[in-house]
């Protein structure tokens, strides 16, 4: 069983799957998400080629730990994507992980368009390696 990462936007979604073993990220990509619902068919596709088990969508949480309306989409998309996918859906606090995302592209040369096509990519493996973490504690 794989466990997928996502990192929920307006215009793309990030898409991050772990190896077999659910040890590491083993491969990430970008959805268009401008259309919900397509979007979530195109990662209920990608959970079903990849033989994924669970999900894990990144809860985007103030830095004093509240909630606002961009959360509040995100556990809507979550609960939109469980009943399509038929799999479970865990929320996965991704305070900082788009931030952290642009400095990893800044440090590889990545900038410009080849930076947005990616920053989503990348925040969903840094949402999906803090979820494999905390499960192997």
């Amino acid at each position: 069983m794989r466990i997928m990462g996502i990192d929920y936007g307006d215009a793309r979604t990030g898409v991050a799957i772990s190896d077999l073993l659910c040890s590491i990220v083993g491969s990430a990509t970008v959805v268009p998400s401008r259309n919900r619902d397509k979007a979530i068919a195109d990662i209920v596709r990608l959970a079903k080629e990849n033989e994924v088990g669970q999900i894990v969508v990144g809860l985007p949480k103030n830095m004093d730990g509240t909630e606002g309306a961009r959360a509040e989409l995100c556990r809507e998309f979550a609960k939109s994507l469980e009943e399509a996918a038929g799999l479970p859906v865990a929320m996965w606090d991704e305070r900082r992980t788009t931030v952290e995302a642009h400095n990893i592209l800044s440090q590889h040369n990545y900038h410009g368009q080849k930076r947005k096509n990616t920053v989503d990519a990348v925040a969903a493996s840094l949402i999906l390696e803090g979820y494999l973490a905390f499960r192997s504690r």
